[in-house]
């Protein structure tokens, strides 16, 4: 006894018209994200890729491999790296910048936030204000900083003080070198952080502030009721209910931080240093720039630590949300 066979039922064009609009509609989603999963894929999956490749071949040279050469496969630059005598002083650079300013400019900036949800005359013209550094060239800013603190002329007898030393000695205080030669490390880090948390203020100010925007004030006039003081408001309700934003400022700040270039060159110029003391404020970013022309290896190398230190950064910081933050 044999099977009958099934015939497949006819469409109409009505149906075939509903059917494949049915299978675009499926799919649509996809074709509209096609061209920026190709962007993409060009330009952030593939160097990524790449930069692993190349990190792992011994004296690498791009030009040499388009003329059909082979390098050795190894974690020889990974060695190289750690083994380079300018590597630990720009890991101490990076690291010492992002510990000393992204705690205080995330505090400066929930408190400028909170000043200014609190004012209703100009908020706007404050706001913008408060804005402005965040859509300044940043090497432009570093020069003005540079010109702040500079002493033109030698550091004995300068013909200008620059604006900060001439304020310091108008309240009595003592001429610092900041940046000119034979400046201290120091003063170049102080330099640097104020810069570096000026710079950085605009953007946490901006989330933070929105952030408190959307805070329930029910849970203020309920403090105001029960006579709580405006610190133990502030800690209490603000701080906690703003703790998925501060987070999220905090993360990205480290990220930020560990990746601390542009300042250093706004300021010191590609020297990375004062005069006479050339990369002793280099940074891993810095560290990076300087070996791709030398050894591209190794300056890939550097990339993928870099990037590691990040990522074991930012789970910490993920780890330590997930205890300490109230959604």
């Amino acid at each position: 006894m044999t099977k009958e066979k099934t015939e497949k039922p006819v469409l109409t064009d009505e149906q075939k018209r509903i059917r494949r609009k049915a299978i675009f509609n499926r799919y649509k989603a996809w074709l509209y994200l096609l061209p920026a999963i190709v962007i993409l894929l060009i330009f952030t999956v593939w160097p990524i890729i790449n930069t692993i490749r190349i990190s792992m071949l011994r004296n690498y040279d791009s030009m040499q491999e388009l003329g059909g050469a082979t390098f050795e496969f190894g974690f020889g630059n990974f060695a190289a790296v750690a083994r380079y005598d300018k590597f630990l002083t720009c890991l101490g650079n990076t690291m010492l910048l992002t510990v000393i300013t992204v705690p205080i400019s995330t505090m400066l900036a929930l408190l400028i936030a909170v000043g200014l949800n609190s004012i209703k005359v100009f908020r706007k013209a404050f706001q913008t204000i408060f804005f402005l550094p965040y859509v300044t060239n940043s090497i432009a800013i570093g020069m003005v900083f540079m010109t702040m603190f500079q002493m033109i002329g030698r550091v004995e007898s300068p013909v200008s003080l620059g604006i900060i030393n001439t304020i310091i000695e108008a309240f009595g205080g003592t001429r610092v070198n900041w940046v000119n030669v034979g400046s201290n490390y120091w003063a170049n880090i102080a330099v640097l952080s104020i810069y570096i948390i000026w710079n950085a203020l605009p953007f946490k100010i901006l989330v933070l502030l929105g952030g408190l925007q959307g805070v329930n004030k029910q849970y203020y006039d309920a403090a105001k009721v029960d006579g709580a003081s405006r610190i133990r408001t502030f800690w209490r309700i603000t701080v906690p209910l703003l703790s998925p934003m501060i987070a999220y400022v905090v993360i990205t700040g480290f990220i930020g931080g560990f990746k601390e270039y542009s300042s250093i060159v706004g300021i010191f110029g590609e020297s990375m240093g004062p005069v006479g003391n050339k990369g002793s404020l280099n940074t891993m970013v810095g560290f990076i720039y300087d070996n791709i022309q030398q050894n591209q290896g190794r300056a890939s190398a550097a990339a993928l630590i870099l990037f590691a230190i990040i990522f074991v950064v930012t789970m910490i910081n993920l780890y330590v949300s997930k205890k300490k933050v109230h959604y």
